[in-house]
Parts: C-alpha cells; sequence; structure tokens
C-alpha cells in the first residue's frame, strides 16, 4: 500500500520529464538547423575553390576601399610644406612600402585573421573567444547549451603554456578583467571613430580632384559633392554586403589595375631609380636627415595603412582565404606600384607634392 504513491509520483515526474524534454527539442530544431547550414557554410568556405575566388573578388568591394583611396592623399599629408630633398621622397617610400608589409600584410593577413572566432572578426570577437577559456565572466558562454550552438568551439591546451599561464593571471583578480573589458570597448571605439573619419577623408579627397582641371571652382563646391556621394553610398548600406560588395568588386578593381598600371608607367618614364627605396637603409637616412621634421611626417605615413582593421573586422562575411588572396594577388602589388610611381614623378616635379595623384595621371587618360 506504501509503494503506490511512490510508483505515481516516480511515473508523473517521468511524465513531465519527458514533455519538458519534448518542449526542449521543439525549441532547440530552429537553433539545429541553423548550426547546419552554418556549419555547411563554412565547409564550402574552406573547400570550394569557386566560391573561394567568388569571395575575394566581392571583398575587394567591401574590405579594401580605404587602403585603395590611401594614395589620394598621403604624400601631401607628409610633406604638407613642400619637399626640401629629393632622397626624402625615397625615405617616405621606403617607410611606405614597410609599413604595407608589416603591418597589412605580415601582422593582420597572416597573423591577426587566423586569431578569429570560427570565422568571426573583430574586437567583440576575439574577446568572446577569450571568454571562452577563460573565466572572465563577462560574457556568459562557458554554459553548457552555448556549447550546442552554432560552431561553438573550445580547444584544451597544456597547463604548463603560456595560454594557460594567461588564463590564471586574468582569472586571478577582478581588475584585471575589467581591465579588459575597457580595453575591448576603447578598442571598439576606436574602430567605429575610424570608420566615421576616413571615408569622410577618402571621398573629400576624390573630390578634389575636381579642382585640378577646374582650379577656380570653389571648395564648397566639391565639399557638397562629397556629401552627396557620401550620403549616396551610406544609403545603399541597408541593401546588404552581398549585394554591395558585387556592384563595388568591379569599380574597385579597376581602380587598383589602373592606379597599379599608372604606377608602373611613371616609374619607367620618370625614374627607376626609385625602385631603391624598397631598401630599409633609405629609412634610417630620412630620420637621421630629416630630424624632428621626419618624425612628424608619419602622420602622413600611417594614412597609407588606414582601413588595415577591416582586413579582420569583416572576416564574418568572408573567409579567411579570400581575404588573403584578394590582399596579396591584388591589393598589394597594385598599392606599391602607384605609391612607387607617385614618388617617381615628385622626384622630377618636387612642386607638385599637394596633388601628386592627380598630376602623375598620365596626359592621355585625364577627362
Amino acid at each position: 500500500m506504501e509503494m503506490t504513491p511512490r510508483v505515481e509520483v516516480e511515473e508523473d515526474s517521468d511524465n513531465n520529464k519527458g514533455s519538458m524534454w519534448d518542449l526542449d527539442q521543439k525549441l532547440d530544431q530552429p537553433m539545429d538547423e541553423e548550426a547546419g547550414r552554418l556549419r555547411n557554410m563554412y565547409r564550402e568556405k574552406k573547400f570550394s575553390a569557386l566560391l573561394l575566388l567568388r569571395l575575394a573578388f566581392q571583398s575587394l568591394g567591401v574590405v579594401y576601399g580605404d587602403l585603395g583611396t590611401s594614395p589620394l592623399y598621403v604624400f601631401y599629408n607628409t610633406f604638407p610644406h613642400g619637399i626640401n630633398d629629393s632622397e626624402d621622397v625615397i625615405g617616405a617610400l621606403s617607410l611606405i612600402i614597410y609599413s604595407l608589409t608589416l603591418i597589412p600584410l605580415l601582422k593582420y593577413v597572416f597573423i591577426v585573421c587566423k586569431a578569429n572566432d570560427n570565422g568571426q572578426g573583430g574586437t567583440f570577437a576575439l574577446y568572446s573567444l577569450l571568454c571562452r577559456h577563460a573565466k572572465v565572466r563577462t560574457i556568459p558562454n562557458q554554459h553548457r547549451t552555448d556549447e550546442e550552438l552554432t560552431t561553438y568551439s573550445r580547444s584544451t591546451f597544456n597547463e604548463q603554456s603560456f595560454a594557460a599561464t594567461t588564463k590564471r593571471w586574468l582569472e586571478r583578480y577582478a581588475f584585471r578583467r575589467n581591465a579588459l573589458l575597457i580595453l575591448v570597448l576603447v578598442g571598439t571605439c576606436m574602430l567605429i571613430g575610424d570608420g566615421i573619419l576616413t571615408p569622410a577623408i577618402s571621398v573629400l579627397s576624390a573630390s578634389g580632384g575636381i579642382k585640378v582641371n577646374h582650379p577656380k571652382l570653389s571648395s564648397d563646391v566639391v565639399i557638397v559633392v562629397a556629401v552627396v556621394i557620401l550620403v549616396g553610398l551610406f544609403s545603399m548600406q541597408h541593401y546588404g554586403t552581398d549585394k554591395v560588395s558585387w556592384l563595388f568588386a568591379p569599380i574597385v578593381l579597376l581602380w587598383f589595375l589602373l592606379i597599379g598600371g599608372i604606377g608602373l608607367f611613371n616609374i619607367w618614364k620618370y625614374d627607376t631609380g626609385v625602385l631603391k627605396a624598397f631598401s630599409p637603409v633609405y629609412i634610417y637616412r630620412y630620420f637621421r636627415r630629416g630630424g624632428r621634421d621626419s618624425w612628424t611626417s608619419l602622420g602622413g605615413i600611417m594614412l597609407s595603412i588606414t582601413g588595415t582593421e577591416a582586413l579582420f573586422a569583416d572576416l564574418s562575411h568572408f573567409s579567411v582565404a579570400s581575404i588573403q588572396i584578394a590582399f596579396t594577388v591584388v591589393v598589394f602589388p597594385c598599392l606599391l606600384s602607384a605609391y612607387s610611381g607617385q614618388a617617381a614623378y615628385l622626384l622630377k616635379n618636387s612642386d607638385n607634392v599637394v596633388d601628386a595623384f592627380y598630376r602623375s595621371i598620365p596626359v592621355e587618360l585625364q577627362i
């Protein structure tokens, strides 16, 4: 008699457990389907050569617009007071060459892009990846249910490794975890600030080319043209990355091919000796000869690598391999050619540093 209620309770609890299990299965089914789609997508990104080339082409229209327009204003901002010595042009070009080589090519393309969170890039993606391995607890992503979502993964590492030491160092004190969060927020704010500032600079510099053939044109007209272009560009963002990339990728590819080709032409036409800037010796000579002015000119040199962070931040749209292919095959060689061509032109026409980009274009191509 005493065992009957117990059996009924156990049966009721089994029924309740079964009902909750069925409910969980119904709720988790959409997530399972999403996870399957994402796994297939990442598998395609990794193994399909055709998709890889397509993503590399599309990335040109989204990732490299800022880097590609930097030749418009780098030399002018490097020498805002004019060029005093032709050797300074070689030194500045050498700085540009090695800035592009060390930061976008070596640091971002081959190192930082590999530190992604299952294809996701950016500051918060790195932070989420770190929280997954260390108990920082600001983002609660070490729960069992998180492990079942999309492409969640958490690898193990040796307790004696540097990663394990860093993990213990972060977990020891709360202020270290808070400082890490503040650092992440500051980095994100800087990225947003760069995203606001650089399109305005790039479009304004491009619109300034109108005054080359129309020097009497008011600067207000140039500003209005730049504003109209910016409003048009940002109004297209809501169509999504796929459509925007297909629209701008052919334009950006043509842009890179043209500035690269013009650069090669200028090197051949004006001075092939500009290629000696590939020797880092001229960087040392540039600083030794220029003194304080050479250090202040670094602000202009830094403009040659603005937009580099997009290589990592836009990984959620493209694969690592597609970013690497687009940069190494198209962007990097064309930029080196464009800057070298401008430097060759400036060696013979140092007075035109203000609008060196436009003046260095062959007359036959000017409108």
